[in-house]
């Protein structure tokens, strides 16, 4: 951060509050920037954090269309809102970057500034302290000492204070906001060097016989110089490899298309997306990527929605099927209604998701939270316990030594790791697994899914393909075919159900036409009926007509049995108190069922499948697939008593599942896993959605969950015995044994390089394979 963010900063520091991530939303309206390790501390301005000193990460927009501003590269006072030519030049103009990555590329420039300008001025500093240790009279000679500690202080100056002035900056805050961090240890221990070594330079006279060697004042200038350098050098790849960590939300972002063609009295105009409206009519060209959400109302295509849903074959959408914003049309022409704009669209959905989840906390968080809440104390306690042991049994000079090893000790302690080590995994595992259609709402569902013992899943749609198909009828006496399948469809054509929809098909696969129906009501896991011609219609399971009072002919239970038996759903029809007819309908199993299921069982996830079909029907799909537990014939409130069952046997319960019946499971389940497909309700009771709802998605979010704490854990490992290991070498446990003491410059270097490597130990997560 600039000296200019710095004071901008300062003006507006009362801008910055603490508050749940949840309250997040809420609280700050207008925030755009919070803290990767504080994540409750949100700014409308960028700065840095003032607990911790990190620069503040942009908070994404929750809609992916924002507005474009579009330049000229010759002519630069020359903006737009939309795509066009130069007036002046006539180039195509060109889209700018964005403000976070303008923001982003601020902070890099202002680190490798920094960096090496304080590189160039710490060389000859460095050049004169070795040359006068090393070479002794032979350099002096060249450069007397007097000049030499003068040039040594002139060079080391603007290092420290310009170079390195944003550390003291930081550790001013730390003090002044009770929250001490890696910047409090990093100002004190320059500082002291710095200071030191100015005092012996103006005078020296009044440092006592104990600071002395030889008679003469050690000067530690290059120690201040090339610690700054190290930790510039350290906070310049750290900010170039955290911005590597938003990459995903940006490639998101980056999906929304700019421009649409809206048709309007039949003429079509190019406008930029932020102006299309709910309804509007557009048309979507071959290889163009769809606009928004909405309904194809004209024609057809075959659309990429791979970078959606991670599904890598297009799909063939037609008149009246759903598509999506961001995906790719490919070989057709279409005309489609828009159904969602700005953050109603599901990639903007997507990246609120996404971004909510990179701000949350993971359980595992409170420890190091605990931890790092007293480390910088504790580090602080040791520097002035190193300083007091080795002035007073140090060899001598006692106080030089004990000055050198107190520094070492406050530049090499690294609570940034700690800090890090977290939030750093999460916002790349979060991002990655938004890229493969797995959308995380929190942390803690991250935390929760690793140790997943059991499934609870439906069979439709999850299992099965979800469009099930008419296979066959059989009538009572007196009836037909075309009549039963009339009376049926015209029930369920009022429903939602897939397996109404099969029965609606099939009447108009045989041109059937539908007659009216009233007093439709639909019961929840049983059945419909309703009214066609005074006379009452009931379509549904054998049970719901059983308890009205309808018996049911032997050879119709058979040939039940029989359908059953190969997988088929029985829908059965009475007309009054008769039984009309049985209907068979099947619904294909996905291909990737079986192997999802046995990749579920080596992971140690055992599967119970809830569905409302009958015993025989969920058995022989259970027997196809290998499922562990079936329980046929279940009400919505059953799939809630299931998941409490498990969880009182000591169970770690996933339900998945896409209904608003299914939100009470879905909510008592340890993590809910919302089927993309599903309503609203049912995906914020979950824990994870999957926009493409099947079981494959399960897999990925348990690989990606493990894969994320596995992280998380290397990166606590390499925290903590970094500075296990760091802070004693430092304070001089070695020189008693090997007479070795480790370098401030070395400390420095290492406390940079242990921040990189929880970094860089994250960002591995980019490359996680499925």
């Amino acid at each position: 951060m600039n000296q200019d963010q710095s004071s901008s900063h300062e003006e507006h520091e009362h801008c910055c509050h603490a508050h749940s991530a949840k309250q997040q939303a809420k609280a700050h309206p207008g925030a755009k920037y919070f803290c990767p390790m504080h994540p409750e501390v949100v700014s409308d301005v960028p700065g840095d954090c003032p607990k911790c000193g990190m620069m503040l990460e942009p908070l994404t927009p929750t809609g992916a269309q924002s507005a474009t501003i579009y330049t000229c590269p010759m002519h630069p006072e020359i903006k737009q809102d939309h795509p066009g030519d130069c007036p002046k030049c006539g180039m195509a103009l060109e889209p700018r970057a964005s403000t976070h990555q303008q923001e982003e590329n601020t902070e890099v420039r202002s680190l490798f500034r920094r960096f090496w300008l304080a590189l160039v001025l710490a060389l000859p500093v460095v050049v004169l302290a070795m040359g006068r240790d090393i070479l002794g009279s032979h350099f002096q000679s060249l450069v007397p000492e007097n000049i030499a500690k003068w040039l040594e202080f002139a060079l080391t100056t603007p290092v420290v204070y310009w170079a390195g002035g944003i550390f003291f900056v930081k550790a001013w805050r730390s003090v002044t906001n009770r929250s001490l961090n890696m910047y409090t240890l990093i100002a004190v221990g320059v500082g002291a060097a710095y200071l030191y070594s100015v005092v012996a330079v103006i005078a020296p006279e009044i440092f006592p016989e104990t600071f002395r060697r030889g008679g003469k004042i050690g000067l530690y200038f290059e120690a201040a110089a090339v610690i700054t350098v190290f930790i510039l050098l350290g906070q310049l790849l750290e900010a170039k490899a955290r911005s590597r960590t938003g990459k995903a939300i940006q490639a998101l972002l980056d999906l929304a298309a700019k421009t649409a063609h809206r048709l309007r009295d039949g003429v079509e105009e190019d406008v930029p997306v932020d102006s299309v409206e709910k309804d509007d009519l557009l048309r979507v060209k071959p290889g163009e990527k769809i606009p928004l959400d909405g309904t194809i109302v004209e024609g057809g295509s075959y659309v990429d929605e791979s970078m959606i849903t991670g599904e890598a074959m297009p799909v063939s959408r037609r008149e009246g099927d759903r598509v999506i914003g961001a995906t790719l049309n490919q070989n057709g022409v279409f005309v489609m209604r828009t159904e969602r704009v700005g953050d109603q669209t599901l990639l903007s959905q997507i990246i609120h998701m996404v971004a909510q989840a990179q701000q949350s906390r993971a359980p595992i968080q409170k420890l190091t939270d605990a931890i790092a809440g007293r480390f910088v104390p504790a580090v602080l306690g040791i520097a002035v316990v190193t300083f007091v042991v080795w002035s007073i049994f140090g060899p001598a000079p006692a106080m030089t030594y004990a000055l050198v090893n107190a520094v070492a000790v406050l530049i090499i302690a690294c609570p940034c790791a700690l800090g890090l080590a977290t939030p750093m995994s999460i916002m790349v595992g979060v991002g990655r697994a938004a890229q493969e259609g797995i959308l995380i709402k929190n942390a803690e569902a991250i935390e929760t899914v690793e140790k997943i013992t059991h499934l609870v899943t439906d069979k439709t749609g999850t299992l099965t393909a979800g469009k099930p198909r008419l296979m066959g009828c059989k009538v009572a006496s007196g009836e037909s075919e075309s009549r039963l399948l009339q009376m049926a469809a015209s029930l369920e054509q009022n429903s939602e159900h897939p397996l109404a929809r099969a029965v609606v098909e099939g009447a108009r696969g045989k041109n059937l036409t539908l007659v009216a129906v009233q007093d439709f009501a639909s019961i929840t896991g049983a059945g419909v009926t309703g009214t066609i011609d005074g006379k009452t219609v009931r379509v549904g399971q054998e049970k719901f007509l059983t308890e009205a009072g309808i018996a049911i002919p032997g050879d119709f239970k058979l040939q039940a049995q029989h359908w059953q038996e190969v997988a088929q759903t029985t829908v059965w029809v009475a007309y009054e108190s008769q039984i009309m007819g049985i209907m068979g309908v099947a619904d294909p199993i996905k291909s990737t069922a079986s192997t999802a299921i046995r990749a579920l069982h080596e992971m140690g996830v055992k599967i119970t499948m809830c569905t409302g079909d009958s015993r025989k029907t969920a058995e022989a799909v259970a027997s196809q697939l290998g499922i562990d537990e079936v329980i046929p014939e279940v009400t919505p409130g059953n799939k809630h008593e299931v998941v409490e069952r498990l969880k009182r046997n000591g169970a770690v319960v996933a339900m998945a599942g896409d209904g608003i019946n299914d939100a009470p499971a879905l909510a008592a389940a340890h993590v809910g896993i919302a089927m993309g497909t599903g309503t609203d309700v049912a995906i914020e009771s979950a824990g994870i959605t999957l926009v493409k709802g099947d079981l494959d998605g399960i897999v990925k979010a348990i690989r990606i969950s493990r894969a994320m704490m596995r992280n998380i854990r290397q990166n606590l490992f390499l925290a903590f015995i970094y500075n296990i290991i760091g802070i004693p070498l430092a304070a001089g446990a070695l020189y008693p044994f090997f007479g070795l003491l480790l370098s401030p410059m070395v400390a420095g270097a290492a406390m940079s390089i242990s921040s990189l490597s929880v970094v860089g130990n994250a960002l591995r997560l980019r490359r996680i394979s499925w």
